[in-house]
């Protein structure tokens, strides 16, 4: 994994970015994907997905997060009334037309970012709460040894002073926990697609 310029974003044609000129890009990163072609994302996306998600982290990334949500239950951060449909819009009000009709990939309660679009190169989620509005999106590039790349760009919207104050303030742990965890599953999970079921 590397982190990458948020031009490494915004200078790539994605369809996102008819959607989201009001966010800040936030972070990019790039993932190590040895060997992928320029037509396996569906397989990446796959892996992903068979690799599990929070439960799979290991115990700081897992402990964080739980510390989040407790926090947020505390102080009513993540009720559904400040989330997707309630305080905020979902971005899929904004697709264009073919986007509105496209996948939008798998979604069940237990997922808290919820499904924007899926395309052949490219994916986005999005979740809300009290202190921001946040969209993942997954893209697929050649590198630069030529390999296809995972790229995961996310992008905000924090909700007033306060949700900038958030964002800055769970930003050291970003960096120094939670991404280093994330790549070591998603680069595993590339590395370990041919054993994964289904």
């Amino acid at each position: 994994m590397s982190r990458l310029e948020a031009i490494a974003h915004t200078e790539a044609k994605w369809r996102i970015h008819e959607v989201t000129a009001d966010f800040t890009v936030e972070d990019v990163w790039s993932f190590s994907t040895p060997g992928a072609g320029p037509d396996d994302f569906p397989a990446m996306l796959a892996a992903l997905r068979a690799a599990g998600g929070l439960d799979k982290q290991p115990w700081p990334a897992k402990f964080l997060f739980a510390v989040r949500w407790k926090l947020g239950a505390l102080f009513g951060w993540d009720k559904s009334s400040a989330g997707i449909g309630h305080r905020i819009a979902s971005l899929r009000d904004r697709l264009p037309s073919d986007l509105r009709t496209a996948s939008t990939g798998p979604d069940s309660d237990r997922m808290p970012l919820k499904p924007i679009y899926e395309l052949e190169r490219e994916a986005a989620r999005e979740m809300a709460n009290k202190t921001v509005h946040t969209v993942m999106h997954l893209g697929w590039l050649q590198g630069e040894n030529d390999d296809y790349e995972l790229r995961m760009a996310v992008l905000v919207k924090p909700n007033g002073s306060f949700g900038r104050r958030y964002m800055a303030a769970i930003a050291p742990l970003r960096y120094l926990i939670i991404y280093p965890a994330l790549t070591r599953q998603w680069e595993r999970a590339w590395r370990d697609r041919e054993q994964s079921p289904g």
